[in-house]
Formats: structure tokens, sequence, C-alpha cells
């Protein structure tokens, strides 16, 4: 069933109003137009709403009956209107988010701190995953936007690079290679290392960069998560290679984070949203500052 607003707005401005001609000003239209939409309604209803004549304008009886109910449809679809307009304006609203868990613990709180200062109010809701899951979340509609490692690309998916970060090498301060100014990927070759899992596009990213350069290194123990890997780090259970995000230098006592050269190996960062999808303006907003912060930071 088609509803025809105008009609009924038209309807309830004369009703409001006393007449045709107070109405059709309030509405910023003619009164030939607003006649118009009166007679579009009432053939559609197949009713008469309104008894005039050139001198008066008066409601029938079905006109009062129907009269609380049009006001009432036309004041819920001002006010949804006006809240559009006001989202879209002021770019207010609620969406989200899907992460890797390292963007999610370092990289993001200050952006989301800078967001929330300039649109307070504004709910976002973050998953944070595996750059796999990541992808796939915002693929099926589960996030608008996506901040993670870019994996096999997808045809109805654009990436939008962030940032690029190194991979380091993490040790506890006991470790033979822990004074090192830096560290070569030949110098880890007896460590024991604690890798991440093969099913995660850090270590996807990794191996198939050490590949390049014929370099093998082989993990004593394999985890599934970067969180994981600095724990047994810190318990004095190997070495890791991991992205630079996973842990700032000093920020857990005894761990130590020491620059990979020979070669350096960066990870890039993407934000990943939907083709042929327009974003939420709380999204949009959020999307710009990220974009506009890694341009300044660059």
């Amino acid at each position: 069933m088609k509803i025809d607003f105008d009609g009924i707005q038209a309807f309830v401005a004369i009703a409001e109003l006393g007449g045709f001609s107070k109405a059709a000003e309030h509405l910023h239209v003619t009164q030939t137009a607003l006649t118009r939409r009166v007679q579009k309604l009432e053939a559609y209803l197949n009713l008469r709403l309104l008894d005039r004549t050139t001198r008066y304008v008066e409601l029938t009886a079905v006109g009062r009956e129907f009269l609380p109910q049009a006001k009432a449809i036309v004041s819920e679809m001002t006010l949804a209107v006006g809240r559009l307009k006001d989202m879209s304006k002021h770019a207010r609203g609620s969406f989200t988010l899907a992460c890797v868990p390292t963007m999610a613990s370092h990289v993001l709180p200050a952006a989301i701190r800078r967001y929330a200062e300039a649109h307070p109010g504004n709910r976002i809701r973050l998953i944070d995953t595996s750059a796999y899951e990541v992808r796939d979340a915002v693929l099926h509609g589960q996030a608008e936007i996506g901040i993670g490692v870019p994996t096999d690309r997808h045809p109805d998916l654009l990436e939008t690079p962030l940032l690029e970060e190194p991979l380091m090498f993490f040790c506890r301060e006991e470790h033979p290679l822990s004074e090192r100014k830096s560290v070569t990927w030949s110098d880890m070759r007896e460590t024991d290392l604690v890798v991440v899992s093969s099913m995660t596009a850090t270590r996807v990213f990794t191996d198939y960069q050490l590949a390049k350069r014929g370099i093998s290194l082989s993990g004593a123990y394999e985890v599934q998560h970067h969180a994981t890997a600095i724990s047994l780090v810190a318990a004095g259970v190997g070495a890791a290679i991991l992205p630079a995000s996973t842990l700032e230098e000093g920020a857990r006592p005894g761990v130590r984070r020491i620059p990979l050269t020979n070669p350096v190996v960066k990870r890039r960062i993407s934000l990943i949203r939907r083709k042929n999808s327009t974003l939420s303006p709380a999204a949009d907003a959020f999307f710009d500052l990220l974009v506009k912060s890694a341009k300044a930071g660059s």
C-alpha cells in the first residue's frame, strides 16, 4: 500500500489552519497544487475528507475521525526526517568497526578519543578479530569499516592504505640479543621462536616476505594470538617476530622490542569498506578522521 504523505500533510494543514490559502502558504505551495494533493488523497481513499465551498471549508465526519491519526503520521514523519537531517549534518549515530587486535589495542584508542571529542554521543561497536574475519565482517555487512592486514583481494571490497609498520624482534632482557640496537634475520637462526598461527594474515605475510629473500626460520612454539606470544616471551619462553604495534617499548617489564634489519620488513594496514555501499554519516566521519590522521603522519 502506497501512503500519500503529501496528501495527508495537506489535509492536516488545512484542518489546523482553517483554509486552503493559509495551508498553501504554510507548505510553500500554490493553492492549486494543494487542492490536487487533497483530491488525490480522497480519490485514493474513495472518501471525502473535506466539504468546501467558495466561502468555507470544514471536515466531514470521516475527516474528523481521521484527523488525529493524520496528525500523528505527519508528526512522526517530521520527527524522523528531522533526525535524519541532523544525523547527516552532524554525523550523528552509531556504527560497527572490525579491527585486528594489534590496532585495537594501540593505534585505535587515540583515534576513537579524537572522534569522541568531535562527535560526542556517537557509539562505536568494536569487533576485534583476525584479518580474515575483519574482511568477512565488512563483506557480509556485520561491520561498516574494517581495519586490517590486506588478505586475498575481493571484488566487492575497497582497500585504502592506512599505515605501514615494521616487524620487530621481541625478547626478554636476559636474551643474548637483548642489548643489540638492531637484529638481523640471520641473527635469529639459533633462537627459539614463538610464532603466530599459519592461519593468521601476519604469519602468511611474514612467511611470504622471508621466502622472497631466501630466509628460513622455524618456530619452537606456535600460538593463535599476538598477545599470547608476548606473554610467552615475557615468561622467558623464546622470542618472537611481531608487528611493532603489538607492544610499545617499555610497556611490559623485562621485554625488549628491537628493530629487525637486513631486510626491514613492513606490514601494511588498510581501511576496508564495501564497494558501491554508502557509509552512514557516523562511520563516514570516522573513516575520514583515520584517513586524515594517516596523511598527517606520513
